[in-house]
């Protein structure tokens, strides 16, 4: 299983480098690598940059933008289009609200692709200069 995330891509280029930063889950942990300040939300904006941590975060931080660009009543008006209402039928979205066996399970599913991340981000660390957290 492959889950792009767009904020690595911006963490290669230096973009995040002191920025405070969120993304999915799986990579949250790597963000130090780029230089970046992990934030555990759903939607984090630093200075002119917003950063969301998932699928559904992304429509979250795609309405605070329209909401900057054009006004809440734009922004609201996009959500009704959209009919965007989450109500989840289970409390498991995050790590925290999920069961443990499960988290595990789907941690274990990011394995491969997070190892990769990993050797990618150190590479990246030296290249920009940043300590590369110890550990991960």
């Amino acid at each position: 299983m492959t889950l792009p995330t767009g904020v690595l891509i911006c963490g290669a280029t230096g973009l995040i480098k002191g920025r405070q930063v969120t993304t999915h889950w799986s990579a949250h942990h790597l963000l130090p690598f780029f230089g970046a300040v992990p934030v555990n939300k759903r939607v984090v904006v630093d200075g002119n940059m917003v950063f969301a941590a998932g699928v559904t975060s992304g429509i979250d931080g795609a309405l605070y933008v329209a909401a900057q660009l054009r006004g809440d009543e734009v922004a609201k008006a996009i959500q009704l289009d959209m009919q965007y209402a989450p109500k989840p039928p289970f409390d498991s979205g995050t790590p925290e609200s999920a069961p443990a066996d499960l988290v595990d399970a789907v941690r274990h599913s990011f394995e491969d692709i997070t190892a990769r991340r990993e050797q990618t981000a150190r590479r990246i660390a030296e290249r920009l200069g940043v300590s590369a957290p110890a550990g991960t």
